[in-house]
């Protein structure tokens, strides 16, 4: 496995289009709604791709491993925000287990190239 740009990296391009879904889900919502969970649910999302991309940019495996980590915090804050917004209506169900079932994959992937980084000597990326 080797990655020479972030773009090659599924798992980001995943959690990309993840966080852009779920901003085209939210902007159509009431003022309300955007303003409460929609804002929190999109900075969450958001935070997945980012934290992959700023620790693919760091220099050392082990900096890579704790942006990887801060990922993996906001997949889970994305999937809070995402029961609420089942609960609260704003999404249908069909839905909600559509972005849930790819927030599962970004998660599996993500443990995956934590475990590949981890393999890593300390020094370059991978």
């Amino acid at each position: 496995m080797s990655y020479n740009r972030i773009e090659d990296l599924e798992v980001y391009i995943l959690a990309e289009d993840l966080s852009n879904e779920i901003w085209d889900i939210t902007t159509q919502w009431d003022f309300f709604a955007k303003d409460t969970v929609g804002k929190q649910i999109c900075r969450a999302a958001d935070s997945i791709s980012a934290n992959i991309a700023e620790g693919y940019g760091r220099f050392h495996f082990k900096e890579n491993k704790n942006f990887c980590y801060y990922s993996r915090g906001s997949i889970l804050e994305t999937k809070s925000f995402l029961r609420k917004m089942k609960h609260r209506g704003l999404v249908s169900e069909e839905i909600y287990n559509q972005l849930f079932s790819k927030l599962e994959i970004i998660h599996i992937k993500l443990n995956a190239y934590l475990k590949y980084i981890g393999k890593k000597s300390s020094g370059t990326k991978p």
